[in-house]
């Protein structure tokens, strides 16, 4: 029985979810299927440093160098949040030599939502 190869992408899709407290990164590819990821909780850090620049630079920088391996070269950005480690997960992630294609904010913006039911008078 033949092994299993894996294959070769050569775009993928960073998303970035920079929240207060913590900074997740998730390299896909043009499908959405998870070649790699990282989160600062899981690089070791605790608590409020979590949240910091610092950390989200060192996320993005493992994330990037795990999908370097699965033959990603160039990469398109989506960030979503305002948490501190937006540019600086950006930053890192132009520092491993990926070619950044576009850089797009999808952070949801609220917008009062639907109107509520009034209240109930008995």
């Amino acid at each position: 029985m033949r092994k299993k190869e894996k294959k070769k992408e050569s775009t993928g899709i960073a998303h970035i979810q920079a929240a207060k407290n913590n900074t997740i990164v998730t390299i896909s590819d043009i499908e959405g299927n998870t070649l790699s990821w990282a989160s600062s909780g899981s690089m070791g850090f605790r608590g409020t440093r979590k949240g910091t620049s610092f950390a989200a630079q060192l996320v993005a920088e493992k994330a990037a160098l795990n999908a370097m391996e699965r033959g990603v070269q160039r990469i398109k950005i989506c960030i979503k949040g305002d948490g501190a480690g937006r540019e600086a997960a950006i930053r890192s992630l132009q520092a491993t030599y990926l070619k950044i294609m576009t850089i797009k904010d999808v952070t949801p913006i609220t917008h009062n939502g639907c109107r509520l039911s009034t209240r109930r008078r008995v």
